[in-house]
């Protein structure tokens, strides 16, 4: 991977991150209406603070790429619930758009659970700091034996 194209990837997870950490906030900031949309699809209200950090949580991880691919696909399965659950009425326009927006970044997510391990990630860093271990226990040290009972002084 190119130095440049790390760099892109960086800025796509910022991108994917930046929406669930400030859905996450906004839903927290909101717990009562958040609870009260939850309602309005059958889920219980008490499910507004576990969705709310999760989002966050998991915008963080995306963002910072913690536990990358582990994380991109439960967000891949929470955006295609969220398009299913949220976004079903086909006959108005704009939860259509939002259907098809939430299925697109779920495609997106499942591009991160392909790649995975990507440039300027706290994985990569793991990843490196991992394969450098793994040298350091197979390459050994020469050791030098000195034998002083052949010196003649």
């Amino acid at each position: 991977m190119t130095i440049i194209s790390g760099f892109i990837a960086l800025i796509g997870r910022a991108l994917l991150s930046a929406l669930f950490i400030f859905a996450g906030f906004d839903k927290a900031g909101d717990i009562a209406g958040t609870g009260a949309y939850l309602t309005s699809v059958g889920l219980p209200p008490n499910f507004a603070w576990p969705v709310a950090v999760f989002e966050i949580v998991a915008g963080f991880f995306i963002l910072f790429g913690i536990f990358t691919r582990l994380t991109a696909l439960v967000l891949a399965v929470f955006c295609l619930l969220t398009a299913l659950m949220f976004h079903n009425d086909f006959d108005n326009p704009v939860q259509v758009g939002f259907f098809f927006k939430n299925i697109s970044i779920a495609g997106g997510f499942l591009v991160l659970v392909a790649y995975g391990t990507i440039a300027h990630s706290f994985d990569s860093y793991r990843a490196r700091r991992k394969t450098v271990v793994v040298e350091r226990e197979t390459v050994r040290d020469p050791v030098v034996v000195h034998d002083d009972t052949t010196r003649h002084v």
